[in-house]
């Protein structure tokens, strides 16, 4: 009889537990989809800004009025970048810190149509979602926040306001400056054209400006007296074009001539060139970028002009966490896919025929994909959350925001991250990362398993050398 009335007790604590999870987690959608009305204006007004990064004074104003309003702590202007902040509530237990995005690119001015249209006066685009990614990470945090304080239950949610991610580097200095040392986890996403929460890692990248300067002069009537900082830039990027050659697999070389003169009659005396480096191993990105500098020296002793470099930009490859992966993917599952209205398919379905070959089904917004760990980086971007995950456990997911085989960085994502699509896709997003942060606050020993695969992973003597070193943030990375 004992035994029998001990089953029914552990089953009736089970089921009282299962219960409260439920009730928390109603909670926190119902939470979300309450506020949902503001969440999608101070989105659509972030895409209409489109700030580029560390130009973001007035998406971050907006972000930091949200988070300010809902009691959220604010430090503004955090590592040296005015647009950079820190949002936290909460007191005791741990610690969990959630990313938010909100810089432009340039170049995608796009209007929210299914079809390549520019937008009057503007020149920068949303192609890569950040207008989404900022906002629904903050009302995860809201959200967070509110039932922390309605269930009396210890810890702390910190957002982290990052700007300039498309190749300023922004949370690179936030790790440098130790903002992230006391964090246990910290989780973000990602806007996509899929649903996914699976694990695997990206490429690390350096970035920067080789500037070459010449000697002026009549390119018909005195060309000897001139020297061409063109010539110097074009020598430098043909060394730099025979150097792919000899580079490891996966390593990715790219740039552009923002500078090559004013006049074909004029000898060019100052000439700039913008460049990427990448790599899955940060190592292997400082050799080549040794190299990349000695194309740049090579070229102006044979030009007989002078170069200079600025380093605008470096980040780490993502490390990753499978323990963090899969409560986030068993999260994303319970929330589900993206599911279009008879308007939205005649959208998608109109923007999907400017993909060419490259056309998908519609309705894969619906699915969530099947959890895997990729090993490949083939394919890959990079971004500034590796070097967050090389100093405490991350991982992230990405939410359809995008129709189905939208490219990113392109206008067809800018134009989806304007409509109700995007909207879609943040709320779900807003609602696995709170999940989330729920289900790391009520079971601290998955922050603990989380940790123990960190350290495993990297090592416990581990020391970060960003591959920045030790310049002040490229504020003017931009101009």
């Amino acid at each position: 009889m004992k035994i029998f009335y001990l089953i029914v007790f552990i089953l009736f604590s089970i089921g009282t537990k299962t219960q409260a999870n439920k009730t928390d987690k109603n909670i926190l959608i119902k939470n979300i989809e309450k506020n949902l009305s503001t969440y999608n204006k101070i989105a659509l007004k972030i895409w209409e800004y489109a700030e580029v990064g560390f130009k973001e004074e007035k998406s971050s104003k907006e972000l930091i009025t949200l988070l300010k309003e809902n009691g959220f702590v604010i430090t503004e202007g955090v590592a040296g970048m005015p647009t950079a902040f820190i949002a936290e509530y909460g007191k005791g237990g741990p610690i969990i810190g959630v990313l938010g995005e909100y810089d432009a690119l340039p170049g995608l001015s796009q209007t929210h149509r299914a079809i390549k249209e520019k937008r009057n006066g503007v020149v920068s685009g949303h192609g890569c979602g950040h207008n989404l990614f900022g906002v629904a990470s903050a009302a995860a945090a809201i959200a967070t926040k509110n039932w922390l304080e309605e269930t009396n239950t210890e810890g702390i949610i910190r957002f982290y306001g990052c700007p300039a991610e498309e190749g300023g580097s922004g949370k690179v200095y936030m790790v440098r400056e130790g903002l992230f040392d006391d964090v246990d986890v910290v989780l973000h996403w990602h806007p996509s054209n899929k649903n996914r929460a699976s694990s695997g890692s990206t490429l690390a990248n350096k970035t920067g400006k080789f500037r070459f300067y010449g000697t002026s002069a009549h390119a018909a009537g005195a060309p000897e007296r001139g020297r061409s900082a063109l010539d110097g830039l074009e020598a430098m990027n043909n060394m730099l074009n025979m150097m792919r050659e000899h580079v490891e697999e996966e390593s990715r070389i790219h740039y552009i001539i923002t500078k090559g003169g004013d006049a074909p009659n004029v000898v060019p005396n100052f000439a700039e060139g913008y460049y990427y480096v990448r790599n899955p191993s940060p190592e292997e990105v400082r050799k080549m970028w040794k190299r990349v500098e000695l194309c740049a020296e090579g070229a102006a002793i044979g030009t007989q002009t002078k170069f200079s470099v600025e380093v605008t930009g470096g980040v780490y490859n993502i490390l990753p966490n499978e323990t963090l992966q899969k409560i986030i993917h068993k999260n994303l599952s319970e929330i589900g896919g993206i599911f279009y209205t008879e308007k939205e398919k005649e959208y998608a379905e109109k923007l999907s025929f400017t993909f060419g070959e490259n056309k998908k089904d519609i309705s894969l917004a619906s699915i969530v994909e099947p959890y895997t760990f990729n090993s490949s980086t083939r394919g890959g971007g990079s971004t500034d959350v590796g070097d967050v995950s090389w100093v405490v456990p991350t991982a992230g997911f990405g939410t359809a925001t995008y129709v189905p085989g939208t490219p990113g960085h392109s206008w067809q994502a800018a134009s989806c991250t304007g409509t109700s699509i995007g909207l879609k896709g943040m709320l779900n997003a807003a609602k696995t990362l709170a999940l989330t942060t729920h289900t790391l606050f009520k079971n601290t020993k998955l922050i603990e398993e989380a940790k123990k695969e960190f350290y495993k992973k990297r090592g416990l003597n581990y020391t970060y050398d960003p591959l920045i070193g030790d310049r002040k943030p490229a504020l003017n990375y931009r101009n």
